[in-house]
């Protein structure tokens, strides 16, 4: 698939802040998007190992045919990962990874679910969000853990599978607490790009089954690449 690089992979932690200010001013999460107008989504992930000081990223990404539920592509890219952990700056370390295995497909699905968030963040530049723009193809977030920003506050949906609390934040829709499956642990729901609230949430919901509370293509990345790491610690 055509990757735009709308900015360098390798950049100065100094430059960080600026560069996801000044794509956050180009975001658009107001596209409505129903499950019929989608035939191919792509699930992503990245699994990390620290091993003889250093740390690997393994990135998995897993492409659906919606009308069969089948892995119709697959594609994985692994290597270092040279940026430090910072909250709010998880896009600088995956990236790379992400944007080599992008590359690899053969053909752009029409929509992309990451493990992480969109706009929930707290200059609204998520890993889901950061990415759409070398992907230039709407994305969705779903974080399995909170992300507290700014005065945000985390209220718990009811137990009905598809209930759904809002996250604001300075009087903002930023993000959904939702519940794809009774009775268990909610996900973070989040537009990445090119994609509104509502959308985001209801094709997340959708493509939720009963083995997890992840939608199917982020599970299948998340098990993916957690198996590409076990291999390659195999191998040491």
């Amino acid at each position: 698939m055509k990757i735009y690089p709308v900015h360098p992979l390798t950049i100065n932690p100094s430059e960080f802040i600026s560069i996801q200010e000044k794509l956050a001013a180009q975001v658009d999460v107001s596209r409505q998007i129903y499950f019929h107008d989608i035939q191919t989504v792509a699930g992503v992930d990245v699994a990390y190992s620290n091993a003889n000081g250093k740390e690997m990223g393994f990135c998995h990404i897993a492409v659906f045919d919606l009308s069969t539920m089948e892995i119709m592509e697959r594609a994985e890219s692994l290597g270092h990962i040279t940026v430090l952990y910072m909250p709010g700056f998880l896009a600088f370390r995956e990236l790379p990874l992400i944007i080599e295995a992008a590359s690899q497909l053969k053909n752009s699905p029409d929509l992309f679910l990451f493990d992480g968030n969109g706009i929930l963040h707290p200059r609204r530049m998520g890993i889901a969000t950061h990415a759409s723009f070398f992907l230039g193809i709407p994305t969705i977030g779903v974080a399995k853990t909170y992300f507290k920003v700014g005065d945000s506050e985390l209220t718990e949906p009811d137990q009905e599978k598809g209930s759904f609390t809002d996250i604001i934040e300075s009087g903002e829709i930023i993000g959904r607490v939702l519940r794809t499956s009774e009775s268990v642990k909610p996900v973070f729901i989040s537009p990445g790009n090119q994609i509104d609230m509502d959308s985001s949430t209801r094709i997340a919901l959708a493509l939720t089954g009963y083995e997890s509370r992840l939608p199917i293509p982020v599970r299948e990345a998340d098990i993916a690449a957690r198996v590409m790491r076990q291999k390659w610690r195999e191998d040491q």
